[in-house]
């Protein structure tokens, strides 16, 4: 890695262009970290917004509505899927190294712990893209949407907002959409995609219950009460109303209270 500070070696991370380079650089931060040869400023002023992260010329990012339908029936239809979900791990990546770098005077475990999350997000995308191409496509193909870089972009200035919000919020409805979509590709007969999906379904879990943690001890830290603050900050933040079915199983085990499963409800 270039330089020899941890939250510097994350901006590089994200500014990265190349999928496969970034995956790659990621994993040899997450070994030079492991190994003790990258050291932690927390409390350093980092230079530029990096407001954009690096990211290839391709996929052509679209509405939501203009990506297109999916069918199980067709090669076609399941590597769309596949695309899909390989852009999201993608840009979930490029959040976790926004989170390692943007927000300075945090205690060491947290960077540990979203370095962790960009460690497991590049190695999702690099499943999902090498699946992807045993369909005949690759990563780039399809359009894509950036709903969730939005929301990044949104709380770049708010530390709280941003584990409310993308973790316990937007990562956390992964929980709940995951089961359906690994029992339509298993039904399709695609029992390596669906496996996949099981290894993103349990590393996901850990992602949003860091989130949780973190979102809590900042509230503890202002004194605020985590659930109207979250109620507080979704209106302000203008996040997407939660739709059902939850997976509660998974939403418990990633640290939501029974309160907030109830409220679900």
């Amino acid at each position: 890695m270039n330089g020899s500070e941890l939250r510097a070696c994350a901006l590089q991370c994200l500014l990265e262009t190349d999928p496969v380079l970034k995956a790659g650089k990621v994993a040899a931060m997450s070994a030079a970290w492991l190994a003790g040869e990258l050291a932690l400023e927390p409390d350093a002023a980092m230079p530029g917004s990096a407001a954009i992260p690096g990211r290839p010329e391709r996929p052509a990012l679209v509405a939501p509505r203009l990506v297109g339908r999916r069918s199980m029936a067709t090669v076609e239809g399941r590597a769309m899927l596949i695309h899909a979900l390989a852009h999201i791990e993608f840009n979930a990546t490029n959040l976790a190294l926004d989170a390692l770098w943007r927000f300075a005077g945090m205690p060491p475990d947290y960077y540990t712990d979203w370095l962790r999350v960009a460690r497991e997000e590049a190695i999702h995308f690099s499943m999902l893209s090498a699946h992807l191409q045993t369909l005949g496509s690759e990563y780039g193909d399809f359009p894509a949407h950036d709903s969730l870089w939005e929301m990044v972009e949104r709380t770049r200035e708010d530390i709280v907002a941003r584990m409310a919000l993308v973790p316990r919020t937007l990562e956390a409805r992964g929980l709940d959409a995951i089961p359906p979509l690994r029992a339509k590709l298993a039904q399709a007969g695609d029992m390596a995609a669906a496996q996949i999906l099981d290894r993103i379904l349990q590393d996901e879990i850990g992602h949003v219950a860091i989130g949780n943690h973190w979102y809590v001890y900042l509230c503890g830290q202002r004194g605020w009460e985590p659930r109207p603050t979250y109620d507080e900050l979704a209106a302000r933040y203008r996040a997407p109303a939660l739709k059902g079915p939850f997976n509660l199983d998974a939403r418990r085990l990633a640290g939501f209270t029974e309160a907030e499963l109830d409220n679900l409800a």
